[in-house]
């Protein structure tokens, strides 16, 4: 890779060096969704390293824009989105509108790399995908979600029809977790495993310690079933019964979403604080006074938010079979439990070992993770590189 030229010539680089990088997703700012805040985090990060950075996206931009060049934190943004009521992210016509944008920047410099982000349902991803492989461009997928026990079956379909595998884009999942779902639709050895970023320095705060009698619980989550907001509160509610009278669980629920009002009932009787969306210094004040990280959804492809409250010294407790896995060692970084009740038990042994809890949240706060920017930065380019040989392989 050190003889490969950069912006202009069509080749990847190592990082140092600038890149010229074509992001196309779904959803962007100003929603506020996991994929749009780890793609901006990106964005920011990869223009901070020097290099050439520009986003499309079927999201409208603020005040209705629903086309036409928009500019995000000094980014270039396409917006290409249809007026559809909702604001739905998706475009009848995209796959023409997003092949005849890449034409337009080929025009001012090569591309080096599309760095394409899918979700669960993402036919926008899916159009850019086509456009950008048809052009022979070097295509990174990141399949930010998990894929569910209809997925696999249903892209192994697609794919008899479409030979989507055979377009030359390379995958990516964010987790292992995450890939041992992909893998058995396509040849295992053709997905990578790119983390999300964090900058540790971020979290890394004064957290108060454990008070004696008290476990203070925070999680942050959307309010909805995928997400298991209703059974959260179940654990909360077991653990709460559990420990009493010796010690009182207290919790604050970050988020907003459809099951807010549902999550409320469910939690009366119980010291739960549902406090809606909050900025990250609004998180941050919650989690320096905090214990445990709770985390319910048993589909969280990372758990970003997880990653966030274990490097601030929270405790992370978490289902075993996300992605939650790849950075919580169960025992040192936090627990991981196989089932809901298995949750509410560590939950307990938390609040009645001290020692445990004040051990743990020494070490997450002395051992930075592993998922940070510098070292994701470098598995991306590692990534443009793959697909930049696959695609010249096919050519």
């Amino acid at each position: 890779m050190a003889e490969h030229q950069g912006a202009g010539h069509g080749y990847i680089v190592p990082y140092g060096q600038e890149v010229r990088i074509v992001h196309i997703s779904d959803c962007y700012l100003p929603r506020l969704g996991g994929i749009e805040v780890q793609l901006r985090s990106l964005a920011l990060q990869q223009r901070a390293a020097g290099h050439d950075v520009t986003i499309l996206t079927a999201t409208p931009g603020h005040a209705g824009v629903h086309s036409g060049l928009d500019e995000v934190d000094g980014i270039a943004v396409y917006r290409i989105a249809a007026s559809i009521p909702g604001e739905i992210p998706v475009h009848p016509r995209g796959g023409r509108v997003i092949t005849d944008t890449l034409h337009r920047l080929r025009h001012t410099g090569a591309i080096d790399a599309v760095h394409v982000h899918s979700g669960v349902v993402s036919p926008f991803a899916w159009q850019g995908i086509r456009a950008a492989t048809r052009l022979s461009l070097p295509t990174l997928v990141t399949v930010h979600c998990v894929w569910g026990p209809g997925a696999q079956p249903a892209y192994r379909l697609a794919n008899g029809i479409t030979r989507w595998s055979k377009w030359g884009a390379q995958l990516a999942t964010v987790s292992e977790m995450a890939a041992e779902r992909i893998r058995p639709v396509v040849r295992p050895d053709d997905v990578l495993v790119l983390p999300n970023g964090i900058d540790p320095a971020l979290w890394q705060i004064d957290t108060s310690s454990p008070e004696p009698g008290k476990l203070r619980v925070v999680a942050v989550m959307r309010l909805a079933p995928r997400k298991r907001s209703l059974p959260l509160v179940k654990v909360l509610a077991a653990a709460s019964r559990q420990l009493a009278p010796d010690v009182h669980l207290s919790a604050v629920v970050i988020g907003d979403g459809p099951q807010l009002s549902s999550a409320r009932k469910a939690a009366a009787g119980i010291d739960v604080d549902f406090v809606g969306r909050l900025d990250r210094d609004g998180i941050k004040s919650v989690f320096a006074r905090s214990d445990v990280f709770l985390q319910s959804s048993v589909r969280e492809s990372f758990g970003l938010a997880a990653l966030e409250a274990r490097t601030a010294g929270l405790a992370v407790v978490a289902r075993s079979q996300t992605g939650i896995r790849e950075f919580v060692d169960s025992g040192i970084d936090g627990v991981l439990a196989p089932d809901d009740a298995g949750l509410a038990r560590a939950l307990v042994g938390l609040g009645r070992d001290q020692g445990q809890l004040a051990s743990i949240s020494a070490h997450n706060r002395s051992t930075p993770p592993a998922q940070n920017w510098p070292d994701v930065l470098q598995l991306t380019d590692s990534a443009y590189a793959r697909a930049s040989a696959l695609m010249t392989s096919r050519a």
